[in-house]
């Protein structure tokens, strides 16, 4: 019975999320929720609370594909947008929390504008989002990159940026191309994925506050505290896709 307690809180969580219109998350907790509910059901002998588990589950199924096709009329009206709130010091705001939602087999091309792209533990925080772009998207055929150029150590950015790019071009044996622009013009932080999804992060992938090595938060960003910012996102039905 312990699955099937651990499905109600997420379910819980997912109505609360549903009603606070976060719906992308919600959806997410939803689909994890039943999932779990499905499985979990089968362990129960009572025949009785079989049947009102599974009418329940009926119900969840029934919300999450109602709120699915919400999401898909927000997004044709190009009036989609949400937002998330992170505060000082909270966890659980990995890269995969932010962003794996939109990341699937539709994405080929990623647009990340962040003028402070620069020192080692932010090329570190590229780097951990390329590689998740890598895991989520099969079809990913480039990371274009816009950041500010470090005056004062531009050689060692440029070292640094050059190497996650040998990396990635070496790793996917030339399927997938990082491009690099410098531009002193940029101050908004933005990621933009050719399936519509634009997400804007006010610190942002630098988010995260620093912790010493060899503790727990410094390898998994799960763990790690984050500084207080906001997620705004957004869904531009009409952004131009180019997949080279």
């Amino acid at each position: 019975m312990e699955g099937l307690g651990y499905a109600i809180s997420v379910l819980k969580r997912a109505v609360e999320l549903d009603t606070a219109h976060k719906y992308t998350e919600s959806l997410v907790c939803y689909q994890e929720g039943i999932q779990i509910l499905v499985t979990s059901i089968k362990g129960v002998e009572d025949e009785s609370t079989r049947t009102k588990l599974k009418q329940k589950t009926e119900e969840y199924m029934g919300r999450a594909e109602k709120l699915k096709k919400h999401v898909e009329e927000l997004k044709k009206k190009g009036s989609f947008r949400e937002q998330m709130q992170i505060d000082e010091g909270a966890t659980g705001y990995s890269y995969d929390k932010v962003f794996s939602r939109f990341l699937d087999h539709s994405v080929h091309r990623v647009d990340v504008e962040d003028p402070y792209i620069r020192s080692p533990h932010q090329c570190d925080n590229f780097l951990r989002f390329v590689e998740m772009c890598l895991r989520q998207c099969p079809n990913l055929k480039t990371i274009a990159l816009t950041t500010k150029a470090d005056d004062d150590n531009h050689v060692q950015q440029n070292t640094r940026l050059a190497a996650i790019r040998k990396s990635v071009f070496t790793f996917s044996k030339g399927t997938v191309q990082v491009t690099l622009e410098f531009s002193d013009a940029l101050h908004d932080r933005e990621i933009r994925l050719d399936n519509g999804w634009v997400i804007k992060i006010g610190r942002g992938l630098d988010y995260f506050k620093p912790v010493d090595r060899l503790s727990i938060g410094w390898s998994d960003y799960h763990f790690r505290p984050c500084k207080a910012t906001t997620v705004d996102i957004f869904h531009n039905k009409d952004l131009h896709r180019c997949h080279y």
